[in-house]
């Protein structure tokens, strides 16, 4: 039987031992969309800010998020990440965001994929609030993963539309 992996025999709460795990190649790609009405996309489609474009600040944002994972999820491992990329998409009622991570070493990136799209789009939500405050984050999940012992996972399909 499957147990919780961050707490002791005796109940406690612990960092899981990676020590004698070996260095394997491991990949990661966590979604998330941003539910918003087409007035606020529009905005965004016609937005010529001089500091930047909200999906480019929201892409850097989920990419250094990324790399700070392990200072904000208490258990996690500090990983020495070999890439990190975030991608944003348009769609009729939101934006899709796609993060993908990658490291070499003893335990999974899935946790840096997820705080990736969840920066991202939290940054989307603070940059478009004066627009709309009822914008919705969801369908934040892990699509995919690869390496490891437990070696690939792929998120079953739900159909529907953006």
């Amino acid at each position: 039987m499957k147990k919780l992996s961050h707490f002791d025999k005796e109940g406690g709460v612990r960092m899981v031992d990676v020590t004698a795990k070996p260095a394997t190649s491991r990949t990661a790609v966590a979604h998330a969309f941003v539910r918003m009405k087409r007035t606020t996309l529009k905005a965004l489609r016609g937005c010529k800010s001089p500091k930047g474009h909200p999906l480019e600040i929201a892409r850097i944002a989920g990419i250094t998020a990324a790399k700070r994972t392990a200072e904000l999820i208490p258990l996690c491992h500090p990983l020495s990440l070999t890439h990190v990329d975030v991608r944003t998409k348009l769609c009729k009622n939101g934006i899709e965001l796609i993060a993908e991570t990658t490291a070499t070493g003893p335990t999974g990136v899935e946790m840096e994929a997820l705080v990736a799209v969840a920066v991202a789009a939290l940054t989307i939500y603070d940059m478009c609030k004066s627009l709309e405050r009822g914008m919705e984050i969801t369908d934040l999940h892990l699509d995919n993963k690869s390496g490891g012992q437990t070696g690939f996972y792929v998120r079953p399909r739900k159909r529907g539309k953006r």
